[in-house]
């Protein structure tokens, strides 16, 4: 059995900011993401912390953290921190998801402790939700249509899989997340995906995001526009 240490807890925080937030003053806005980037920056100094901008890709979203770590805690204390900063208070979060990693029931391979760890640029991700006839076929059958499933996805090497669950963590049950350099590479997998038999199995696997991955300094730039250095080298 895999034990508790092997395996890590995955946060995927889906922030938008309040457009009157973009008519701050350059200093306060600099300011307030300053403060949020420091918090990052001091759980990212153990743990794992990435980010992503969906600015362009989404109306409803303006970046994403995703924060990784074994003790749930640890994430819970990361978000009152990152609660405390002035980008917060400008911000709302439409989405939220919680999963953590754990042994596929259908591949040989370990429970990974961290996902999303490659330098792909875009990371495409959503939740999932089977049908509960899905749970009611024997081991060997779900097994059987998985294999053809894995088949499909390891023809597109480019892209690879994070799969993460949330069994009575969250909503949904799995959280998947793709990490490709070529967004018409993964729309062409999506569509072949679409037509296996697993695929009839899907309850739900929306909304889908598609993100950009960068530095979370860059990601915070994005949001108005303005580098914090370069505003700070203006006031002096």
């Amino acid at each position: 059995m895999t034990s508790m240490a092997d395996r890590t807890f995955a946060k995927f925080t889906f922030f938008k900011m309040d457009p009157a937030w973009r008519r701050r003053d350059p200093v306060d806005r600099a300011e307030d993401k300053r403060e949020f980037l420091a918090a990052c920056d001091d759980f990212a100094e153990d743990r794992s912390l990435r980010t992503y901008s969906t600015i362009g890709t989404r109306g409803d979203t303006d970046f994403v953290v995703l924060s990784q770590s074994p003790n749930l805690d640890d994430i819970h204390t990361l978000h009152v921190v990152l609660g405390q900063s002035g980008l917060a208070k400008w911000a709302t979060i439409p989405h939220s998801y919680l999963s953590a990693t754990r042994i596929s029931p259908y591949s040989e391979e370990n429970a990974r402790s961290e996902i999303c760890m490659s330098d792909r640029k875009y990371l495409f991700v959503y939740p999932m939700v089977k049908k509960r006839s899905w749970y009611a076929l024997e081991r060997e059958e779900r097994g059987r249509i998985m294999k053809g499933h894995i088949a499909i996805g390891r023809s597109h090497p480019d892209v690879s899989i994070n799969t993460t669950y949330s069994y009575g963590l969250d909503d949904q049950e799995f959280v998947v997340g793709f990490e490709g350099d070529d967004p018409l590479e993964f729309l062409d997998l999506v569509q072949e995906l679409r037509y296996t038999e697993s695929s009839s199995y899907t309850e739900s696997e929306t909304p889908i995001f598609t993100c950009v991955s960068m530095s979370t300094a860059k990601a915070l730039d994005a949001l108005d526009g303005t580098p914090v250095s370069a505003v700070v080298a203006g006031t002096v």
